[in-house]
């Protein structure tokens, strides 16, 4: 959810004060890391989980506070949306068989978050975006209780003046206009960290640039959005359109947008914390109490709250996170690339795989990032965004490549080389990476088993609205089995 702000408006005069005072943290983080011991001696792994709450009949459910009162544990929180919420999973060590336990916890926790949910008259489903979302459900009392959310749309509309266009091409393009910052709602997404010394930081930043792509192709989840069917993962660009701040005029100048890939490699995390801070205006600005050089200079570690918060609404694909744990400040990773679901083995073989591949390519004599331009990196990651699995994609060494072909040839075996690297178990590496092999294999990820499922049932006569219902009433019978979403059967007799 991010951190809770005190007020929803805010004057010129604030602005001005958190102006300053962000420039201060700025200056104190270059000093941190010159100077200061980062936590980084048993590098941890994170996961957050964003869901989706529907009733009996599949469609949204705005309930998550009375749900969440009901699960009644700190690991969930509302997200943006009355029917979004959010599991937290505690950080742990890669090694070992932590994949396979972390896979066991997962389910038991949402398993029984599920069951509390369903005494409310709603279910927990894990997907990309909720393909029965339509434009009704966003009006009202839509956006869950929560001064921030409040804040940041106001912030948004201020900013731009105007309403918000979304325009998406596909098989089934989409134009339409709206007034508030509710369609963000609609994407859901699962979030890897993983913690890093402020030397290796950069490395591991420009691997999971170059990932992106591959990563998404695979795991795309988010072919629907209000009816329509667009990209292989619509999350991508629906989130970039959804949370513009610039009108039509600023984006002809070159402004750089809030959903932001980057422009370039860097050589550290100050880099990106720096044009954090040079490109964009603040949306959320609170000035807090802390003195950071003083409290530096007491021998403390700061808060850096003011950064941290700002850092918070510049949304990176892969973020750069400073945070401080028992008085001791470390540095992540954020990897927000990935859609929710469509199981929980498949989220886990998805961590497995971009982690074995992140710990193999950041420690490469030769690293790819200096075999390719970032310009290309970019150029990936929004083809596999518009086409999933079917996009072609660019690699050195291999020049432009299938999905399949690139990552049976290329990244497989890097993944595989960099989790054994890490110590994870034959049992943990033979179940995650079977998987992504598997979905290779049948040509099948979340969002070709979406679009082939609702195209059969249309076969067989249902509407466009009733066909997405139906979807996903098989989408959640098929989730809770926990089998990949590469073995599921799409329309069939089965299902007659």
């Amino acid at each position: 959810m991010g951190d809770e702000v005190n007020h929803t408006a805010y004057g010129r005069t604030q602005r001005q004060t958190y102006r300053r005072k962000i420039q201060r943290c700025l200056d104190v983080f270059e000093t941190m890391l010159a100077q200061y011991s980062f936590d980084c001696e048993r590098p941890l792994t994170g996961m957050e989980i964003e869901g989706n709450l529907v009733g009996e009949d599949y469609r949204p459910a705005m309930s998550n506070s009375e749900v969440l009162a009901a699960i009644d544990d700190p690991a969930y929180q509302r997200e943006l949306g009355a029917y979004n919420i959010e599991l937290n999973i505690p950080p742990r060590p890669l090694p070992g068989r932590q994949g396979l336990e972390l896979e066991a916890d997962v389910r038991a926790s949402l398993n029984a978050a599920d069951a509390k949910a369903r005494v409310n008259g709603a279910r927990i489903v894990m997907i990309g975006i909720l393909p029965t979302l339509m434009p009704e459900h966003l009006t009202g009392d839509w956006m869950s209780d929560s001064a921030r959310y409040a804040a940041l749309n106001d912030s948004v509309f201020a900013a731009r003046g105007e309403d918000i266009s979304i325009e998406i091409d596909g098989p089934e393009p989409l134009n339409m206009q709206v007034a508030s910052i509710a369609p963000e709602s609609a994407c859901t997404s699962m979030q890897l960290h993983l913690q890093v010394s402020p030397d290796q930081f950069a490395g591991h930043w420009n691997a999971a640039q170059v990932l992106a792509g591959p990563q998404l192709a695979l795991g795309a989840n988010s072919p629907y959005f209000f009816g329509h069917r667009l990209w292989a993962e619509t999350r991508v660009e629906l989130f970039a359109q959804s949370t513009d701040t610039r009108p039509d005029e600023l984006k002809n100048q070159g402004v750089r947008p809030r959903v932001w890939f980057g422009e370039r490699w860097i050589t550290s995390i100050f880099d990106l914390f720096e044009e954090n801070v040079r490109y964009f205006p603040s949306l959320l600005p609170e000035v807090s109490e802390e003195d950071p050089e003083a409290e530096l200079a007491r021998g403390r570690t700061p808060q850096l709250s003011e950064l941290r918060l700002h850092n918070g609404t510049v949304y990176r694909w892969n973020r750069p996170v400073y945070d401080v744990v028992d008085g001791r400040p470390h540095l992540r990773v954020e990897n927000r690339v990935l859609p929710s679901g469509p199981t929980v083995a498949d989220m886990l073989a998805n961590a497995l795989f971009y982690y074995g591949l992140l710990r193999r390519l950041a420690r490469e004599e030769r690293p790819l990032w200096t075999q390719m331009s970032f310009a290309a990196a970019h150029d990936n990651f929004r083809r596999a965004a518009r086409y999933g699995m079917s996009a072609r994609l660019h690699w050195p060494g291999l020049g432009e490549v299938s999905v399949p072909e690139l990552t049976r040839r290329a990244l497989l075996p890097l993944a595989r080389q960099g989790l054994e690297e890490w110590g994870v178990s034959a049992e943990a590496v033979d179940r995650y990476l079977g998987i992504i092999d598997g979905r290779v294999a049948a040509g099948r990820n979340g969002a070709t088993w979406q679009v082939s499922t609702v195209v059969g049932l249309q076969a067989r006569g249902m509407s466009r609205q009733d066909a997405l219902a139906e979807m996903l009433r098989r989408y959640c019978t098929h989730m809770h089995t926990n089998q990949p979403v590469h073995t599921w059967p799409v329309e069939g007799a089965d299902w007659a």
